[in-house]
């Protein structure tokens, strides 16, 4: 009888601890960072055109590192540079806050500018 509740004992003791370098790891898909980078896009570009697609992301992830590319559309005239620079320093922002990944490089696509109304339509017509 001392065998059976010795061995019942043996049963309730918690498992040995195991090291955290042992544990396994944790994985985040590329399509998760890619929707994080893709909403820090829109919040960066502000309002857009009526017309504009909205702003997405593509990554490829290695390790702990995330490479962004950004496709977005802006309204024009604009200072692009200045705003690709705010959309990739905010993308690396949120990637690195969020996510906890080193982001080297945010490449900023400009894939159409829509002119403010008024602006473009007139432009291009001739009058003869």
């Amino acid at each position: 009888m001392t065998a059976v509740s010795g061995g019942a004992a043996e049963l309730r003791k918690p498992p040995p601890a195991v090291a955290a370098g042992e544990r396994g790891a944790t994985w985040i898909a590329d399509r998760v960072v890619a929707k994080i980078a893709s909403q820090a896009a829109r919040e960066a570009v502000g309002r857009l055109a009526r017309d504009a697609d909205r702003p997405y992301a593509n990554v490829v992830v290695a390790h702990d590192t995330a490479r962004v590319r950004v496709h977005l559309e802006l309204d024009y005239p604009t200072d692009i540079g200045a705003r690709c620079a705010a959309v990739r320093r905010h993308v690396t922002e949120r990637v690195v806050a969020l996510v906890g990944m080193e982001v080297p490089e945010v490449v900023v696509h400009v894939e159409r500018l829509h002119p403010a109304p008024g602006q473009g339509a007139a432009r291009g017509r001739r009058t003869r």
